[in-house]
């Protein structure tokens, strides 16, 4: 009896207990895509690349089941104590890590103290997407008015590559006929007959090939120029050898 009663008022062992403690653990897809995200988003967000930084993002969570978190869909459970809450604020400080990865440290400071994913990306939202806007009609500006000047073909070629690649960053895409547009407002007066030709022709718009026809044409260009020069030099030596020999001719003779 003793020994029943003693036993009976000591404090429950680990075997009589209901059960073990519900252990978390993180998804092995987002396992893969903390991992990964580096691979995954391979430029980090900046104040000029927010677009297509936000369509990758949700594109990679959206397949893997993790956009509601961001979009706030996804709400912790109310009892703050339950498993259940315990897994979603591991499930969302591991996307906070995620997305602190891809994050430049200039942006960092804005969002350090958000404390889920959903205020992170609500924050971005209201900060970034006007700034990405005015980035976009800024660079169609500079599309619009571009010059070649006294550039070669292939430098001219590339500046206007650099404003359409940094447009495409801000997420917005340029029809190539527009491309064209701007590339053949830009050139001097010597290409004016080659503008009239493309503007006029029935051919598709197509980047690479007037890209090479444009470079074709430089050469063709600079080949008249020489020819030119050279023609002007020919005639201006002619022009002095002639007055020389006339002088020398007109020249009296002393004997």
């Amino acid at each position: 009896m003793g020994d029943q009663e003693s036993s009976s008022t000591l404090p429950p062992t680990s075997s009589t207990l209901v059960g073990p403690p519900t252990e978390l653990a993180l998804p092995t897809t987002l396992k893969f895509i903390i991992s990964n995200i580096k691979n995954l988003i391979s430029n980090t967000l900046t104040a000029d690349n927010y677009a297509i930084w936000r369509t990758q993002i949700f594109q990679h969570l959206s397949a893997n089941g993790y956009a509601d978190h961001l979009t706030g869909k996804t709400l912790p459970p109310l009892d703050p104590a339950s498993s259940a809450h315990a897994q979603w604020r591991l499930v969302d400080n591991n996307l906070i890590s995620a997305l602190f990865s891809t994050i430049s440290p200039a942006i960092l400071p804005y969002i350090i103290t958000s404390a889920t994913a959903h205020e992170i990306w609500a924050v971005l939202e209201c900060w970034l997407q006007s700034s990405s806007r005015s980035r976009i009609i800024q660079l169609k500006n500079e599309l619009h008015h571009i010059q070649m000047n006294n550039q070669t073909m292939q430098q001219y070629l590339a500046q206007v590559k650099n404003i359409i690649d940094n447009i495409a960053a801000s997420g917005t895409k340029i029809d190539p006929k527009e491309i064209i547009f701007y590339i053949l407002n830009g050139l001097p007066a010597t290409y004016n007959s080659f503008k009239t030709y493309i503007r006029s022709s029935s051919l598709p718009a197509d980047l690479d090939a007037s890209y090479s026809l444009l470079c074709s044409e430089e050469i063709h260009i600079n080949q008249d120029i020489k020819k030119d020069q050279l023609a002007t030099t020919t005639a201006y030596y002619a022009t002095s050898y002639n007055q020389m020999r006339n002088k020398n001719t007109k020249r009296p003779n002393k004997f």
